[in-house]
This record gives structure tokens, sequence and C-alpha cells, in this order.
């Protein structure tokens, strides 16, 4: 079997629901096995951006706010959206400032994933930011943000035992955890 042929047949596709952020499109399909099916998409307007801060001693920059889908408090690297047809880079930097207030000298791209490729097409991008200097943050009115300075492999442990659960971060320091022998 050809790995790289699309086996879905897409009958009819239309957009049930949108707004500034996203869109959720409903299409009818013929399935891999030949049968009738249906698929739900969603459609992000933005790309995914997130940064993975390291400082000179080893430390990293968490990123806290409660997320109203989860209902819960996430710790996170610092991260948002890229609108689509910017360079993600740029994004990266904006968010990094925004949220921790830092800058970065050395800016490292160490993946390009997708976020949860089996009900969206969102597209994410990973960078390492190195070489800091801390400045004021200036979070989105929709933000409450805590900012956390902690060593990366404390970090990398919080991955290993379920305290950090969101997609880019977990990527992210899993990623930087087998660049740096962590």
């Amino acid at each position: 079997m050809n790995t790289t042929e699309n086996p879905w047949q897409t009958l009819n596709s239309s957009v049930k629901y949108e707004n500034p952020w996203l869109s959720i499109r409903h299409e009818d399909v013929v399935t891999p096995a030949g049968t009738a099916g249906i698929y739900g998409v969603v459609s992000f307007k933005n790309k995914a951006v997130g940064v993975i801060p390291i400082d000179a001693e080893g430390n990293t920059y968490l990123v806290g706010q409660y997320r109203y889908p989860l209902n819960e408090y996430s710790w996170e690297i610092p991260e948002g959206g890229s609108p689509i047809g910017t360079d993600p880079l740029d994004s990266a930097k904006r968010e990094l400032k925004e949220e921790t207030g830092l800058e970065a000298q050395i800016w490292t791209k160490i993946a390009r994933i997708h976020t949860s490729n089996s009900a969206t097409d969102e597209e994410g991008f990973l960078y390492i930011a190195e070489e800091l200097t801390e400045g004021e943050h200036a979070p989105e009115e929709t933000e409450d943000l805590r900012v956390w300075k902690l060593p990366l492999a404390e970090a990398v442990e919080m991955v290993m035992t379920s305290k950090i659960t969101d997609s880019l971060s977990v990527s992210g320091l899993m990623i930087v955890a087998r660049l740096r022998g962590i």
C-alpha cells in the first residue's frame, strides 16, 4: 500500500460553526474501507507556537493559567498563536515577551508538530530561546498568568508525572530533555 496516497474520499464539506479563532467542518466521506462515514474537523485560524526559554544556569520558565475548556489550572511553556501567513518565529518572540517579559538572543527551531491530528489540522512550531534578558511582561486581557522560573530538569519531571499535560509543552520539554541529555 502506498502510504502517501489519500485513501479517503470527501463527498461534501460544510462549516457548522465559526468564530475569530476556529471553524468546525462536517464532512461526509467514504472511508478507506469503502464505507460511508462522517468526519468533523476543527481548523484553527492560527498556527501554534511554543517556546522553551533556557537561561545560563539551566533554568526554564513556565506560565500558569486557568484553562477554561479543561476547567483546571495548567502549567505550560510560553505559547500562543501565530496568524496564518506570518512567520511563526516572530510570533514565538512576541509570545515569550508578552507572557514572561523575556527576550532572547538565540532562537532554535526544534520541531513542527500536529497537536491532535485525529480531530484538527492545527500545526505547531517549537523553539528554544537562549541568552535571555528580563523585562516586563504584558499578557493579553484574557490571560491571568503566573510565571515560574525552575530548573529545566524539574519541568521535565513535571511532564513525566503528568503535572504538565499541554501537548506543546510535553512535546517541547521532552525534545529539549533528549537534546540536553536530561
